[in-house]
């Protein structure tokens, strides 16, 4: 269970600090259940969750430790980009991979998208709206993690993660 001021990743609304656990009863359901109540980091609101419910995607925000392992993975990472003329199949393909809410798969996708943005540049085109739509989702999602992980703002994390790659590149070693 998670304990109030922990920081969670909710779905596809990102990180949510965790502002109290109550019991709650609504029409429709029998006896009182206990929800988190959450309030979004980068938007406003407070949602209430079920705590009991194995179904909802809720999981605990990255330790720093880790944001750092998986930026150092970034330059080695396989990610070949993914064509298709289907903007259904296109969506579906990176909706999966947006789905897990795993940051390296997350990552992943952005290189992926990189990728393509890269192929499509040297043969002077543009990547299509379904692309830039995942790639600004998937950026969202690990710059907000990131961000809470690192102790640092959302705008501060790619340049933090350029950085660390530089660093590490052998050309600096």
């Amino acid at each position: 269970m998670f304990q109030k001021g922990d920081y969670v990743v909710y779905g596809n609304l990102g990180v949510c600090r965790v502002e109290g656990l109550e019991e709650r009863r609504f029409e429709g359901l029998e006896g009182a259940h206990p929800y988190y109540q959450l309030c979004p980091i980068y938007q406003g609101g407070v949602l209430y969750v079920p705590a009991d419910n194995p179904r909802i995607a809720l999981r605990a925000v990255i330790s720093a430790e880790e944001a750092n392992r998986l930026i150092d993975a970034i330059p080695s990472m396989e990610s070949p980009a993914f064509h298709s003329r289907s903007a259904q199949e296109l969506s579906a393909h990176y909706q999966a991979a947006l789905k897990t809410q795993n940051c390296a798969d997350l990552l992943q996708l952005i290189r992926s998208i990189g990728a393509k943005r890269e192929y499509l540049a040297r043969q002077k085109r543009k990547c299509g709206r379904v692309d830039e739509h995942f790639m600004k989702c998937a950026k969202d999602s690990i710059n907000g993690e990131f961000a809470v992980a690192l102790g640092i703002s959302r705008e501060e994390v790619p340049g933090y993660i350029s950085r660390r790659i530089a660093a590490h590149s052998p050309a600096q070693s």
